[in-house]
C-alpha cells in the first residue's frame, strides 16, 4: 500500500492514476443583487452630501425623484423608478438593504439573473402602481415595493414546491411586515401590497412556465410584458385617480 493525501492506494491504483478529485459546486455570487443595494446606497450617499446630513435626504432630491401623483400625470413618469432608489432617513435604507441582501440572494439563485432582474424592475413598479391607485397626493419614497415583491415571489415558489411558508418561517415574518404597513403611520399601503402581488405573479409566469418547459428568454420576455403594463396602468391611474 502507499500512502496517498487521503488515507492509502493500492499500487495498481497509483501505477493507473484512477484517483479522482471531487470539487463542491462553486460558491453562487448574486452580483445582481449586491449593484441594486450598491445603487441605493450610492444615491443615499449623495443626497447626504447634496444636503449636508447623513440622516436624512436632500430634500430638493426628495421632491426631484419622489413619486407623486399629479406629477407623473405631467409626464414626469420616471418618478415611477426614481422614487425606488430614494429613502427617506438613514434607517429606512438600512432596513430595506438588510431585507434585499437576504431575500435578494437566494431569488438570484433560483430565477437566474435575468429573470431575477425582471422580478425586481415589477415589483417595484407594482408598487408605485399601487401608490397611484391608494395614495396618489402623498410624496412616497423607498424600495420597499420592490422588497416585498420578493416576499411575494419566495411565498409563490415556496407554494409551488410544497412548502409551507408558517413552516419555513416565511410566513410569520411576512405577516409581521403586514400588521407593521397597516398600523405604522406614513409607511405607503400601496407601495407594499402593490409590489407584494406583482412579485407573486412574476414568480407565478416562471413557475408556470418551468412546468410548461418554456426557455429562460420567453419567461424573460413574459415578465417585460407584465411590466409594460403595469408602467401603462400607473400612468393611466395617475391620469384618472381612482380614489
Amino acid at each position: 500500500m502507499r500512502q496517498a493525501s487521503v488515507g492509502f492506494h493500492c499500487p495498481e491504483c497509483a501505477r493507473s492514476g484512477s484517483q479522482r478529485v471531487y470539487k463542491g459546486p462553486p460558491t453562487f455570487d448574486p452580483i445582481v443583487t449586491k449593484i441594486l443595494i450598491g445603487l441605493n446606497v450610492a444615491v443615499w450617499l449623495f443626497s447626504s452630501v447634496a444636503g449636508g446630513r447623513v440622516t436624512r435626504i436632500d430634500r430638493d432630491l426628495l421632491i426631484d425623484g419622489g413619486l407623486f401623483g399629479p406629477l407623473v400625470a405631467d409626464g414626469e413618469w420616471y418618478r415611477l423608478v426614481t422614487s425606488g432608489f430614494l429613502h427617506d432617513g438613514l434607517v429606512h435604507l438600512l432596513f430595506n438593504m438588510y431585507a434585499l441582501w437576504l431575500l435578494g440572494g437566494q431569488l438570484e439563485r433560483v430565477l437566474q439573473r435575468w429573470r431575477y432582474v425582471g422580478l425586481y424592475v415589477a415589483s417595484l413598479l407594482g408598487g408605485a402602481l399601487g401608490v397611484m391607485i391608494l395614495d396618489p397626493t402623498a410624496l412616497t419614497v423607498g424600495a420597499s415595493g420592490a422588497v416585498f415583491g420578493l416576499f411575494g415571489a419566495i411565498a409563490v415558489i415556496q407554494r409551488s414546491a410544497g412548502l409551507s411558508i408558517w413552516s419555513s418561517g416565511l410566513g410569520p415574518v411576512l405577516a409581521l411586515n403586514l400588521i407593521i404597513t397597516f398600523s405604522v403611520p406614513r409607511i405607503s399601503i400601496g407601495g407594499h401590497l402593490g409590489g407584494l402581488i406583482a412579485g407573486a405573479i412574476v414568480a407565478a409566469i416562471v413557475v408556470g412556465m418551468t412546468r410548461s418547459r418554456r426557455g429562460q428568454w420567453e419567461m424573460v420576455g413574459a415578465i417585460a410584458a407584465l411590466t409594460a403594463v403595469l408602467v401603462a396602468a400607473a400612468l393611466w391611474v395617475a391620469s384618472n385617480p381612482i380614489l
